[in-house]
């Protein structure tokens, strides 16, 4: 009869999909572990919700354990304890880190995005205009974006920004608040104090990557990264690469999918204001990165040389160009 048949079919059907399941299990075991150590104000949060809402960790079989930190300095200090495998930071720290002995390396997460917000009435039109005004910044003197700023602002004018305008430092919503107050008529602060700035009637007067390239710098330079120890590249490599992949995965969606968007506006901090949060969206797409190849950091070692030259060793440390390694060669997209 053709009973036995079909039953013989469907045991064989079964037998070949829990034969594809257990390979599946047997071919990866447990989730890859991954420790991250992130601001929990910052807008890397943006991305590592939405890598969570579409699975990707889940599909690069990763298990994150996302820890806060309170600022990028206490991230670093994390990194270098060993309490967590990868932060985020800047191409200049762990090119200094590398300098000193300490083999930390990073893959590109994002590109400068910050820039000069001017009060329209204050008769701002360029950088050289800021003499006699008062500057609010955020960070310190040190900061990259200022040093930037101040090697602009010394190229039109010859002058020293810091002796020709008054520089308020502070952290970011002071920052903000100063320029909306009307206490600064102008402001140094990161893309999404901007992005507030500009829903208040500020407009950007330039951007750090157009400085930048005023500057001499080929192309804007991917500022902030992933980064982690050579070591941890070695001895976790698939769960890095898990990482890296769903991070660029992450990226491309958040780049062309806007529900995606929706479903990370809890963690954007914006309330109910939907012209904050569109703003936030179209500002945070500028600074995406889709490709990374570590042969191609000639704007990061442009950069540094400018940071170099107008910084000093308060901003570069001892070294005057950019470390070997600083970029992963472990990896590309």
């Amino acid at each position: 009869g053709t009973m036995p048949k079909i039953i013989q079919a469907v045991l064989l059907g079964a037998a070949l999909v829990f034969g594809a399941v257990s390979g599946a299990f047997a071919q990866h075991g447990e989730p890859e572990k991954l420790s991250l150590g992130v601001q929990a104000t910052g807008t890397v949060k943006w991305e590592l919700a939405a890598m969570q809402a579409l699975e990707l960790d889940k599909k690069h079989h990763l298990k994150l354990d996302i820890r806060d930190v309170a600022d990028s300095k206490a991230g670093q200090i994390a990194l270098q304890a060993k309490q967590v495998d990868v932060i985020l930071s800047d191409f200049v720290w762990v090119s200094i880190q590398r300098h000193q002995g300490n083999m930390v390396t990073m893959v590109p997460h994002s590109l400068t995005v910050g820039g000069l917000m001017v009060d329209p009435a204050a008769g701002i039109a360029s950088v050289a205009d800021l003499k006699g005004k008062t500057l609010a910044v955020s960070g310190s003197p040190v900061d990259k974006s200022y040093v930037i700023l101040a090697a602009e602002y010394n190229k039109l004018t010859g002058g020293n920004l810091t002796e020709d305008a008054e520089a308020k430092f502070g952290a970011p919503p002071l920052v903000n608040e100063l320029l909306t107050g009307g206490q600064a008529q102008a402001a140094l602060n990161l893309w999404n104090w901007n992005s507030r700035a500009k829903l208040a009637g500020k407009t950007e007067l330039i951007s750090v990557a157009a400085m930048l390239a005023d500057l001499g710098v080929s192309e804007t330079p991917p500022l902030l990264g992933w980064a982690f120890f050579d070591e941890t590249g070695r001895t976790k490599k698939a769960a890095i690469k898990g990482f890296l992949d769903a991070s660029f995965e992450t990226k491309n969606a958040l780049l062309t999918d806007d529900a995606l968007w929706d479903k990370i506006r809890d963690v954007m901090n914006v309330g109910d204001d939907d012209a904050l949060f569109t703003q936030l969206r179209d500002d945070y797409r500028a600074g995406i990165i889709t490709k990374y190849s570590a042969s191609n950091m000639k704007p990061a070692e442009e950069s540094f040389a400018v940071m170099a030259k107008f910084g000093g060793p308060d901003v570069v440390g001892d070294s005057t160009e950019l470390a070997d390694g600083t970029f992963w060669k472990g990896y590309r997209k």
